[in-house]
């Protein structure tokens, strides 16, 4: 199938299914030369992996990857670089009794239309595991933007209208949601657990911070900064928006308001989300993003069958009542291969 690369110059391909034996990526353009082994990739897998919490999936995939080429004693060869991850939790029994439902929310309908055939179990490709192999990608990408100095942080900003109302950075990985605000993490970790006794599910709004940016990245005119990350984002299955900057707020500012004034020592505000014309302006990048309810609810809902028949479903399985927390470290991923890609397009470009 088409689009399962992304990337000029730093690419990945990302293959596997969701109930399948392994998910795995393929990472080429890696700088060759650097020190890089399991363990430091293992960090963000932990991050995203299923079943840390009573707001996560119960599936029990621990994540382990191995590293299967492009690293010889201890650092990277320029070769192209496979990681992979066995499935160990997999289920596909639980699908039995809907495999020729079209779930409410889902890509059943649209991957059938499209290819004629879909696989039920969990989505296949279109499942939320296909993110593990993105991450795993990612952190090759975060450790090439380590010598660069640029550091990605995202985070919890709103879950079921819960918003995070203060920025404590040291408190997001300290809460099972990955919120910002320590005390909204509380209430929307109750949200959460009560919707799921409910059967439901809730979205939010997950913030992205990037630091350290050199001032010049972005190709004009269709491969612009905020349109490559955008495209990352809207990549990830969940994820049905996206705002920089000041975003939707600047449809009521005054062009007074909103342009970024400059002075001896720089921008004076960072209205624009650190990247105009489609080019970093060295500010810190600040994008959110919509993080839409999690599809698989087990409340009846109303579809129709593989025949066009109406039929009652409910989804029974192992699923996040809530994405947000799992899909910060995928974010995170997503960001760290578009910016160093871009970092190795304009090192190209002064050649």
């Amino acid at each position: 199938m088409a689009g399962s690369t992304f990337g000029e110059r730093l690419k990945m391909t990302t293959f596997g299914e969701s109930h399948g034996l392994e998910v795995g990526v393929i990472v080429d353009g890696v700088t060759p030369g650097v020190e890089l082994d399991e363990a430091y990739i293992q960090v963000q897998m932990d991050r995203r992996r299923p079943g840390q919490s009573s707001v996560t999936t119960p599936r029990k995939e621990y994540d382990k990857i191995r590293i299967v080429s492009g690293i010889f004693e201890g650092r990277t060869t320029g070769t192209p670089l496979c990681i992979i991850l066995n499935n160990t939790d997999m289920k596909p029994s639980a699908y039995d009794d809907i495999k020729s439902l079209y779930r409410p929310g889902h890509a059943d309908y649209t991957y059938d239309q499209k290819y004629g055939i879909r696989d039920y179990r969990g989505s296949g490709r279109a499942s939320g595991r296909e993110t593990a192999a993105r991450v795993a990608a990612g952190a090759v990408a975060r450790k090439l933007l380590e010598k660069r100095n640029v550091s990605v942080l995202a985070y919890t900003k709103e879950i079921g209208g819960i918003r995070c109302e203060t920025f404590d950075p040291d408190t997001i990985e300290r809460n099972a949601v990955r919120a910002c605000d320590p005390v909204a993490a509380e209430r929307m970790i109750k949200h959460i657990e009560e919707l799921a006794l409910e059967g439901d599910s809730c979205g939010g709004i997950v913030e992205c911070r990037i630091s350290g940016v050199a001032a010049g990245l972005g190709e004009p005119v269709f491969d612009k900064l905020d349109a490559e990350l955008a495209k990352a984002m809207l990549s990830i299955g969940a994820i049905k928006g996206i705002e920089f900057g000041t975003g939707f707020q600047a449809a009521t500012m005054r062009g007074s308001e909103h342009n970024d004034e400059m002075g001896a020592d720089g921008f004076k505000t960072n209205h624009a989300g650190g990247i105009i014309g489609g080019i970093s302006t060295g500010a810190d990048i600040v994008f959110r993003v919509v993080v839409k309810p999690t599809s698989s609810i087990s409340k009846p809902q109303m579809t129709v069958d593989v025949e066009g028949n109406e039929k009652p479903i409910t989804t029974i399985g192992r699923h996040d009542p809530s994405i947000c927390p799992r899909v910060v470290p995928v974010i995170e991923a997503m960001v760290c291969m578009v910016i160093e890609d871009h970092y190795k397009r304009q090192a190209a470009l002064l050649d």
